[in-house]
């Protein structure tokens, strides 16, 4: 077992794996649904079924890359030649998705359906792997917790820069042509992103390998998910989680819109979610005093209520008051995001422990079915309960449409917070912790 710390050079690298993940990742949660109803011209009813399929899709694919993981073995691991293997194709795969073809509405949604699920398994076989290979990293729990905390800054990184430039891009590539402009600036980041992925796996390492690092058979990777109530816990709530977040991104800038009027805020309003660094950076504070569940019960608390505040600041028709809402918001969500990873790296080491079977592959990807199912819910409720209150794209909206994108960007949130605090009470593993690091520092021989 390695309890070492990881060099800040391989800290540094591996967030900045998550920082290449969120330069395409932040681009599809906060601006496709825009760019497929304002730009392609595709109905807000359509795009909503095209996400929640989609994902669905998505979903069921992360398993299958987590048993090709367990089932990989080469000279540089496990996880780490992915990033080699997928960076461009995925690069590639990203252009596609933001290009749009001379073709029918019908054919134009059926080339969004073929790029966003492939896109959505390009981007499952990239980023499972950066999970993956936390466990395998180091065997320390605060270590991992600090070493994720690296990846948190890393995707924030990421998600500020899109939040922060897209627009700007758009209009500069575009010239008043928001198809080229939204292209040319999907290129940029696809280059990038590339870029980034190469540096992951250059500079990282898999030390904590069970079996010779030979191949996990299916058969035994999913005992290690028998019994495994903290992993079942964790995959609730990633669905709860990623209702909120991918609700809330994809709302805002219809929020900022039609409801407020206030276009020009939407690249502050989105660069604020960088503050998720704050609790990005708390988390591993918060961890070693507090524990990890009640840290994320505390982070969705915080988010509960930021979304209040929010809500209080728009019927005010206080930006101030609003903006604050926000941070707080973004803030909590933060910590529950750069908790979300280590915890889950935890439950691999709850399972090796139940069953014998030590299987990060599949263990990480199955929870990622969660993310996935959960950003599906969440595109597609929200894209759903704007159609029903009569969404029009590009056009002054009805008071019940106003109402639905308000429901969507404050409320669907705050619900998905407070069913995750009742489902965290839940949680137990951190008592049983030592207990199980004992054993299994008895039973590994790590290559080191």
């Amino acid at each position: 077992m390695n309890d070492k710390q990881v060099s800040l050079k391989e800290r540094i690298s591996y967030g900045l794996g998550d920082t290449a993940s969120n330069l395409v990742f932040t681009m599809i949660t906060t601006y496709l649904m825009f760019f497929y109803t304002d730009v392609s011209g595709i109905s807000a009813a359509a795009v909503g079924t095209l996400f929640l399929v989609a994902r669905v899709i998505d979903a069921f694919d992360a398993p299958i890359i987590g048993v090709l993981i367990d089932r990989t073995s080469t000279k540089w691991g496990k996880s780490r030649p992915y990033f080699l293997w997928l960076a461009i194709p995925f690069g590639v795969v990203a252009v596609l998705t933001f290009t749009i073809p001379d073709l029918s509405e019908s054919g134009k949604l059926i080339y969004a359906y073929l790029t966003y699920i492939i896109l959505g398994i390009m981007y499952s076989a990239i980023n499972i792997p950066l999970s993956s290979l936390l466990p395998s990293i180091t065997s320390s729990s605060q270590e991992r917790t600090v070493v994720n905390a690296f990846r948190g800054i890393g995707g924030k990184v990421g998600t500020f820069i899109v939040n922060v430039a897209v627009l700007p891009l758009v209009a500069f590539f575009g010239q008043g042509n928001p198809q080229d402009g939204f292209l040319y600036t999907m290129i940029l980041f696809a280059f990038v992103s590339v870029v980034l992925f190469f540096i992951t796996f250059a500079n990282t390492r898999e030390r904590v390998q069970a079996n010779g690092n030979k191949p996990i058979p299916f058969k035994e990777g999913v005992k290690a998910l028998k019994g495994n109530l903290p992993w079942w816990l964790l995959l609730v709530s990633n669905v709860l989680l990623f209702i909120a977040i991918i609700s809330s991104l994809q709302s805002t800038i219809y929020f900022f819109t039609y409801n407020l009027n206030r276009e020009d805020l939407i690249p502050l309003i989105n660069g604020l979610t960088i503050l998720m660094v704050v609790g990005t950076i708390a988390a591993p504070i918060l961890a070693k005093k507090i524990g990890k569940r009640n840290s994320m019960i505390l982070g969705f608390i915080i988010t509960s209520i930021g979304q209040v505040v929010m809500y209080i600041g728009a019927e005010a028709a206080s930006i101030p008051f609003l903006i604050l809402g926000r941070v707080v918001s973004i803030s909590g969500l933060g910590l529950a995001v750069g908790l979300k990873f280590a915890m889950i790296a935890d439950t691999v080491d709850y399972g090796e422990w139940k069953s014998g079977v030590r299987a990060p592959g599949l263990l990480m990807a199955s929870s990622t079915f969660g993310v996935k199912l959960g950003m599906g819910l969440g595109g597609a409720i929200a894209a759903w309960i704007m159609s029903g209150g009569g969404y029009v794209a590009n056009q002054q909206q009805s008071f019940s449409a106003l109402l639905a994108i308000e429901f969507n960007f404050i409320w669907l949130p705050f619900i998905s917070c407070i069913l995750s605090i009742i489902l965290f009470l839940f949680y137990r593993l951190e008592k049983e912790e030592a207990k199980i690091m004992e054993v299994l520092k008895e039973k590994h021989n790590a290559v080191i």
